[in-house]
């Protein structure tokens, strides 16, 4: 039974039961984990994102056993219209309250579509367009991980600092690729760079050999790859057979994961920047989960996708435990009430956009000399905090916030 009925609540109350010992009643929640299963984005994502989102729903019942949480999960395949089908039939058909992950851009926005004024929430842990909470802002929506306009303005004020003034954007042909070259020209022109130049270049490609040559000779400090999972490692690579490593350039992976820098091979991706909010050798915590997830995951160690659908899913489950309900627009409310101790990303506010704001990392690819086995990959080099990586609320263009300000 999902929600308790007045009756039952009326005679608990009857007997002096309280408020939270109510809340605390069996309930049940279902959680469907949408995302890419078999493209380019399924190593990042995919099987890992179900077993983080599995191990939040069990340590959840452990300390609450009379709530009972079902995840579920599906392939998206990348496409908008097969994202939404599934969003619909999970939601009209089988009673799944949540919907979580949903890596790439263009099916995360579609899904928000589908939940927006209903019952039933979005859980952004790895869609990374920060239209999500910027025009097309929900109350059915958060984002937990980050955004484009985070990944971008992270490493583009680091790299402007350090001397990068002078860039190329490779981007994926995509919500998510245009995204981060929009979010990344902002704050490179504001910090006095300049961007020579970008290309688009199609999803789950293999040949960049003609993109890379077009950043070759544009003669930028910076080539930033505006792309994500397998993308991104085929640039990596193919940056490399061309010999751009050796010109002393810098290269930046905008939305990158240790997974693909793991797929890279580090003589490969030394020196390569990226940022991102959790690493598993950040500190005690984060190495502790890891640990757990690796047992579970083939030996694998977690991406900051899987951490976010972890992290986010149990803060949701805390939420709806607090708010006595499955209805998404009510557990959001009780998530954006107070800031939350995460273990995982440090304290994390909500805000009244749906933007989870919390520490962004910037990281370095080591050399291999440096590296003390196969997952030791990244050394961090600097830290922003949440206010200063993600976007000022008041510019995002949320209606949600803009009605507020005029109430």
């Amino acid at each position: 039974m999902k929600i308790l009925s007045s009756i039952l609540g009326l005679s608990l109350l009857a007997v002096g039961v309280s408020a939270p010992a109510l809340a605390e009643t069996a309930r049940a929640m279902k959680i469907g984990i949408l995302n890419d299963a078999s493209g380019p984005y399924s190593d990042n994502a995919g099987e890992g994102s179900v077993t983080a989102a599995k191990m939040a729903a069990e340590d959840f019942m452990l300390q609450h056993p009379g709530f009972k949480v079902e995840i579920v999960s599906a392939d998206h395949q990348n496409k908008a219209d097969v994202g939404a089908a599934i969003a619909r039939r999970w939601i009209d058909q089988d009673n799944v309250d949540a919907i979580a992950d949903v890596p790439n851009s263009a099916v995360g926005l579609a899904i928000n579509e589908v939940v927006r004024g209903g019952k039933v929430a979005l859980i952004a842990s790895s869609a990374a367009s920060s239209d999500l909470t910027g025009k097309y802002c929900s109350p059915n929506t958060i984002q937990w991980t980050f955004d484009t306009w985070a990944a971008s303005h992270t490493i583009g004020s680091y790299l402007v600092r350090h001397g990068g003034k002078k860039w190329y954007f490779i981007a994926t042909d995509n919500a998510l690729g245009k995204s981060m070259v929009r979010d990344g020209t902002s704050v490179i022109d504001a910090g006095g760079g300049t961007v020579l130049g970008s290309v688009n270049v199609p999803i789950n490609n293999s040949d960049y050999a003609s993109f890379i040559l077009q950043a070759d000779g544009s003669g930028a400090d910076v080539i930033a790859f505006a792309t994500a999972g397998g993308d991104t490692v085929n640039l990596i690579k193919q940056s490399s057979e061309f010999g751009l490593k050796q010109s002393g350039r810098t290269f930046a992976a905008l939305l990158t994961t240790t997974n693909d820098v793991e797929a890279s091979g580090l003589a490969v991706g030394q020196g390569l920047i990226i940022t991102q909010p959790f690493y598993w050798d950040l500190n005690d915590a984060s190495r502790a989960w890891s640990s757990r997830f690796s047992e579970r995951q083939h030996g694998q160690l977690p991406t900051a996708f899987h951490a976010g659908v972890y992290s986010s899913v149990l803060a949701y489950l805390n939420a709806a435990l607090a708010a006595g309900t499955n209805d998404a627009q009510a557990v959001i409310r009780k998530l954006k009430e107070k800031p939350i101790d995460d273990a995982l990303f440090g304290p994390v506010v909500v805000r009244a956009d749906g933007r989870a704001i919390h520490n962004m990392y910037i990281l370095k690819v080591k050399e291999p000399k440096l590296s003390k086995g196969k997952w030791d990959l990244l050394e961090n080099v600097g830290v922003l905090s949440g206010p200063e990586a993600f976007r000022p609320m008041d510019q995002g263009g949320c209606p949600m916030v803009e009605q507020s300000k005029s109430n």
